[in-house]
């Protein structure tokens, strides 16, 4: 079976990435958990790199707000606050918003059918607990919405805002939540509805009540455990 790697990619589209952006998703992708060192000279070895450009693209993840290097000490992925979480929710929300409102106002696009067949998809995965496939199929769902919308700015500080969240690895651990998979389900379903009839303010409503449910769930409580040790989720 062919390996895969970070964020559904095969060992071949992962390999042809560049150096930081490989790095940036093992990060974002969950791989390097927060709290996780990442040593210059092992990174270094598995990409068959000197440490130079392994501590110039550190230095990028930094600015990012992606890891966090302590002197003399190392590089560690970034646990970003409470307050942080909550503050790039409320920037999500605004921006898909406004990309499902452009989206509808469109009208017909390749993002249609897109959208559609990961509907179906989704709802298979939905159907066979498939949390991994799911997770996957959000990725598309969101970004295909972003893309589809047509403002490359706009992709641009979402694609910057996605990476912040960490995403990816966010939405693996909401959906194993208790009715998250369904309803999360459901209200991409609502968004979808009203792109298709060119509803572009319920569209906008129906993306922000999905982000605004999806925020609920990232920053509620562990169902055990000691929360504090818990990451905030998201679907």
């Amino acid at each position: 079976m062919q390996q895969i790697t970070p964020l559904g990619l095969s060992d071949e589209a992962y390999a042809d990435l560049p150096l930081l952006e490989r790095l940036r998703r093992l990060v974002t992708s969950g791989t390097y958990p927060p709290g996780d060192p990442m040593p210059e000279l092992v990174l270094a070895q598995e990409f068959g790199v000197s440490r130079t450009p392994i501590r110039e693209a550190l230095k990028q993840l930094e600015n990012e707000g992606l890891v966090e290097i302590r002197p003399r000490v190392g590089t560690f992925v970034r646990t970003p606050t409470r307050r942080e979480i909550v503050e790039l929710f409320q920037l999500k929300e605004s921006l898909e918003g406004l990309a499902a409102n452009l989206l509808a106002r469109r009208g017909p696009t390749s993002e249609l059918a897109t959208l559609s067949r990961n509907l179906d998809e989704s709802d298979a995965a939905v159907h066979d607990g498939d949390t991994a496939e799911y997770a996957r199929l959000v990725h598309e769902f969101h970004w295909t919405i972003v893309l589809g919308a047509d403002n490359a700015k706009l992709a641009e500080h979402y694609e910057r805002l996605m990476n912040q969240l960490a995403y990816h690895r966010i939405v693996l651990r909401t959906i194993e939540r208790p009715g998250r998979l369904l309803a999360s389900n459901h209200e991409h379903r609502a968004v979808v509805r009203s792109i298709v009839e060119k509803d572009a303010i319920g569209a906008e409503f129906a993306m922000r009540t999905h982000v605004e449910a999806s925020s609920r769930a990232a920053l509620a409580p562990a169902d055990h455990g000691n929360p504090a040790d818990s990451e905030p989720a998201h679907a």
